[in-house]
């Protein structure tokens, strides 16, 4: 295997899901016609993921435990931080420093860990 081309989370409200993917973390949808998901894009394509209703039964089920998903960011990850809570998102923790670099994480409806990595040294 080369890499990860594609991901996808199974979200119990799409509707819900939707909203906070694109008004509170900020990404894009890619205009893909499909009423079961939707699809983002992020920084131009360079990261593409989805939400989806559920394949199967998930009644009494939780989601999003051991899952993380991680985003590379351009800017200072203390801003994304300071935005994040602007807009009232749940976040595990404060930064972080990590082998990888600064992260922060962001708890959506379903919680499933969306880590953003702050990569390089912008002091």
């Amino acid at each position: 295997m080369r890499k990860l081309e594609f991901a996808s989370l199974q979200v119990r409200d799409l509707e819900v899901s939707k909203e906070f993917y694109t008004n509170k973390l900020g990404f894009e949808l890619t205009g893909a016609a499909n009423p079961a998901a939707c699809i983002f894009k992020y920084k131009d394509g360079e990261a593409s993921f989805a939400i989806r209703k559920p394949i199967g039964d998930l009644e009494g089920k939780e989601l999003g435990v051991g899952t993380s998903l991680w985003f590379a960011i351009d800017g200072k990850i203390e801003e994304l931080q300071a935005d994040l809570l602007q807009k009232n998102v749940q976040l595990s923790g404060p930064v972080q420093n990590t082998p990888f670099g600064k992260i922060i994480i962001a708890k959506d409806p379903d919680g499933y860990n969306i880590t953003f990595l702050q990569t390089e040294n912008l002091s």
